[in-house]
């Protein structure tokens, strides 16, 4: 029986290790050491496109990453990098700072369709190069108005903290988008057909 696949899964993210694990890939973390400004690398350029915003900022997850891992003299496997964006035309959404900015972006989300975009990466090294894949995700999700009353609520969960758009598909919000077109786990933060794209370019298919 082949062996399961690893990678180093460089993601604070509880979604998306699950979503690994439940297709097949053994993960070991490879999280920032405490004096990396990895929240620096999210920063915005000013008139930049949503697509473009999102694989740039996988980008320097992944060459930061692949740096960590040498700085730390781990055992060479492939690097996988996710970022996932919230987009209003060209105007990104991303995790709210506070809670009055993450009642401000529901705000401006109730009753619209808005993109949703997650680009994932995975980096190997091959010989004495390392090598990089990349796919995007693009998904499109419409919300039902809400009332001030339900955005105080669901703010006051803590759920939209630390997301994207403020606001998690797996949890509470589901229950406002009657309408999704494209990538679930990618709404979740983690596209499943583009990461067995880029996992299989990377010479480790998941079937």
């Amino acid at each position: 029986m082949t062996p399961s696949p690893m990678v180093y899964l460089a993601s604070q993210s509880p979604r998306r290790l699950q979503l690994l694990e439940q297709w097949g890939v053994r993960c070991e973390l490879l999280l920032p050491d405490a004096d990396e400004d990895v929240e620096s690398l999210e920063d915005v350029s000013p008139g930049e496109a949503p697509a473009t915003y999102v694989q740039r900022v996988t980008a320097l997850k992944l060459q930061a990453a692949q740096l960590r891992l040498r700085r730390r003299g781990l055992a060479p496997a492939p690097v996988l990098c996710a970022d996932t964006t919230v987009a209003l035309g060209r105007r990104i959404l991303g995790k709210p700072k506070d809670a009055a900015d993450a009642r401000a972006m529901l705000t401006e989300l109730s009753g619209r369709e808005h993109r949703v975009l997650t680009a994932v990466a995975v980096g190997k090294l091959v010989g004495r190069r390392t090598r990089s894949w990349m796919a995007l995700s693009v998904s499109r999700v419409r919300f039902d108005p809400l009332s001030a009353a339900q955005i105080r609520r669901y703010v006051a969960s803590g759920e939209p903290m630390g997301k994207a758009g403020a606001y998690a598909i797996q949890g509470q919000a589901a229950l406002w988008a009657p309408r999704m077109v494209g990538s679930y786990s990618g709404i979740m933060g983690l596209p499943a057909s583009e990461t067995a794209q880029v996992l299989a370019a990377a010479g480790l298919p998941l079937f």
